[in-house]
């Protein structure tokens, strides 16, 4: 993994974000856990508590000759609802934000410029909120929340939720599949 870039990206619920990229060809690893607050360490009931200030991530180890990052991106923004201010469905609060936490200055115009193709392509009818947020630290979930979907498919919501999600993007991105 020596040519190996990182993303982290918030798009609701790290489960289904997780079980997306671990189908992507390019991508290496995925890892669920927290960015963008302030408490050192936290765990899942403190991020949930809505104070810590984090929001649910994955952290995608990918190699850029094989995905690019703003493919990657492109991905990221049909597998989730960009538009939507501190929400996904019915996962509601700043722990289930869209945002980016991009990792060098490319990474940030990178980010800018796919946010503004999506803008320009009028695929969404409201604006695009998603936060672009300069990386600080990350922090892993607990470990019964690494590969969840793959571990829980019949989980109620993992099979109401997170299922659907894999579906749509497995039948988008049939090509794109390792």
């Amino acid at each position: 993994m020596a040519n190996s870039e990182t993303a982290t990206l918030a798009a609701g619920c790290f489960w289904c974000v997780e079980a997306v990229f671990d189908d992507l060809v390019g991508v290496e690893d995925v890892v669920s856990g927290y960015s963008g607050g302030q408490t050192e360490n936290p765990t899942y009931k403190e991020v949930c508590s809505e104070t810590t200030g984090h929001a649910e991530v994955v952290q995608i180890k990918f190699d850029p000759e094989k995905l690019s990052y703003a493919d990657l991106l492109r991905i990221y923004f049909t597998v989730h609802d960009p538009t939507q201010l501190n929400r996904q469905g019915n996962d509601i609060g700043t722990s289930y934000r869209s945002a980016i936490f991009y990792h060098s200055a490319e990474q940030r115009q990178t980010a800018e410029d796919v946010i503004g193709e999506i803008a320009a392509e009028q695929l969404y009818p409201n604006p695009i909120v998603t936060a672009v947020t300069q990386f600080d630290k990350f922090w892993p979930a607990e470990d019964y929340h690494q590969e969840y979907f793959a571990n829980n498919p019949s989980q109620p919501y993992c099979a109401g939720v997170v299922a659907p999600k894999v579906a749509k993007f497995r039948q988008k991105f049939a090509d794109r599949l390792k």
